[in-house]
């Protein structure tokens, strides 16, 4: 985490500097959602879309969730596809279809996570309606779920689901510069969903509605032997240190799950989307006799130098029943009316 951003969520009096440059950008941010914002549906748009995003910089839980519910639709029949701006990756031919197997520094660690864990077309462009466009013409689909996108607004959208760190929540609640956020708190009452991602440490009224998410750890997997062992109990020796790399945008979360194990944890962050290489590990920090532990989504960065001690945490996603029924039915609604 930056200074910055260390200090929008320690809500730094300092900020308040910022202020005249954090009501500027909701300002602009504003007017640009009113000149940009697609209302009506374009003609040659026959599937619904689903926009999952949030109003806050940094990660908040938006891609485990995109997984989740593709999965829950695939399960009930329907083909969904999913679309992503790419970010971290570097030299893909825009738009371009992501394949499981895809190089992560050229498409990005979330769009190669989701095509691996839900087996479904995913295709990546900045311009997301560019994506949309292409995952159409190229493949047969009926739902469509853009992985971010909330203030993409040249993108039409059937539903928005907005996710929100139950950890960090708003921060200072100020726009960007001052504070972490896109848009307004008010914002959220557009949303058509709006999902807590873990418990919120403070009450707030505009959350009362809110969909409780949560993530389950289920297996440690072995990087580079496939091995599984049960998260809980002691699935390594007594005596050993967890070498925690994160290069996630809330490490914080991922430290307070590992700390449930029976061992001392040496956190060890890095960037969000670092593009790891086997230099981040051969400093003297490291060692090679005590495991290292990440996140999915980092380790698919680290596969091809993973060495016998390199772990990665495999997660669930807990959503409550009536949410998972609500958001069908409401799919189902516009696509009967198509």
């Amino acid at each position: 985490m930056t200074f910055l951003e260390q200090a929008w969520y320690k809500k730094a009096g300092w900020l308040i500097l910022l202020w005249p440059l954090a009501f500027l950008f909701q300002i602009l941010a504003g007017v640009r959602r009113s000149l940009q914002q697609v209302k009506s549906r374009p003609p040659e748009l026959t599937v619904p879309v689903v926009v999952i995003g949030n109003i806050s910089a940094g990660g908040t839980g938006k891609t485990p969730l995109l997984i989740a519910l593709t999965q829950q639709l695939k399960a009930e029949g329907f083909s969904p596809g999913v679309i992503s701006r790419g970010y971290g990756g570097q030299g893909a031919n825009y738009p371009m279809q992501v394949s499981a197997s895809e190089n992560p520094a050229i498409a990005g660690d979330e769009p190669v996570l989701i095509a691996r864990k839900t087996d479904c077309p995913v295709v990546i462009d900045p311009d997301r309606s560019a994506a949309l466009n292409y995952l159409l013409e190229t493949n047969n689909v009926d739902v469509v779920l853009s992985d971010d996108g909330l203030q993409h607004y040249k993108l039409y959208r059937d539903i928005e689901v907005a996710v929100v760190d139950g950890q960090r929540l708003f921060g200072n609640g100020l726009c960007l510069p001052a504070g972490p956020l896109r848009e307004p708190v008010k914002r959220l009452m557009n949303s058509d969903f709006v999902v807590l991602n873990g418990a919120a440490e403070s009450a707030l009224p505009i959350l009362e509605p809110a969909v409780q998410m949560t993530m389950e750890p289920k297996i440690l997997v072995n990087l580079a032997t496939g091995e599984k062992r049960p998260f809980g109990g002691a699935p390594f020796n007594m005596g050993n240190k967890i070498q925690v790399v994160s290069g996630i945008g809330n490490p914080k979360r991922f430290y307070n799950v590992l700390e449930k194990l029976p061992y001392p944890i040496m956190p060890m962050a890095f960037p969000d989307h670092h593009q790891f290489s086997e230099s981040d590990f051969q400093s003297d920090e490291f060692d090679e006799h005590q495991p290292v532990v990440m996140t999915e989504k980092d380790a698919i960065k680290c596969e091809s130098f993973a060495k016998n001690n390199f772990w990665y945490l495999q997660a669930e996603v807990s959503l409550p029943d009536s949410f998972l029924e609500e958001f069908t039915k409401k799919l189902k609604s516009f696509i009967s009316t198509m």
